[in-house]
């Protein structure tokens, strides 16, 4: 598995193959629009972090980027498609729904690091059709939690 600090330690341009040696195939790929692929490696479920790179056509990466971090979640739209969000964060770390009976939201949640100290979970709310980004925000990760 990937170290807590991929992006600092993989500097821009280095080659797909070798990280691949490295750390393993991502957990993750997927395309890019005028070619190429996003690959991801993610510690989800358990784990608090994920990086990817943009790999070009001759199998280099722009830079490695920490996913799972405030910062990161700011580029959430609303009305993403869970592939667009996929692809941008990950897999998350478990999905779920909340509500009231005859109107519950899906909710994706990813376990990270709140301003890289607190044992969070970004919630992802994607409509009650689980088809869109409708809203997030973060929370205290219940896994945490020693009154439970």
């Amino acid at each position: 598995m990937a170290q807590a600090n991929m992006d600092q330690i993989i500097p821009p341009g280095a080659s797909f193959a070798q990280i691949e040696a490295r750390y393993g195939k991502p957990d993750l790929v997927c395309p890019l629009a005028g070619g190429g692929q996003r690959a991801i490696w993610t510690s989800q479920p358990k784990g608090h972090y994920a990086w990817a790179a943009n790999v070009s056509a001759d199998g280099h990466i722009d830079r490695m980027q920490a996913l799972l971090t405030d910062q990161h979640f700011g580029k959430l739209v609303m009305g993403w498609t869970p592939e667009q969000v996929r692809c941008e964060f990950g897999p998350p770390a478990y999905i779920d729904g909340v509500g009231l009976p005859g109107y519950t939201t899906i909710v994706w949640s990813y376990r990270y690091l709140q301003d890289g100290v607190w044992n969070s979970l970004m919630y992802v709310y994607m409509g009650p059709h689980g088809d869109h980004v409708t809203g997030y925000n973060p929370g205290p990760d219940p896994a945490y939690d020693d009154r439970y």
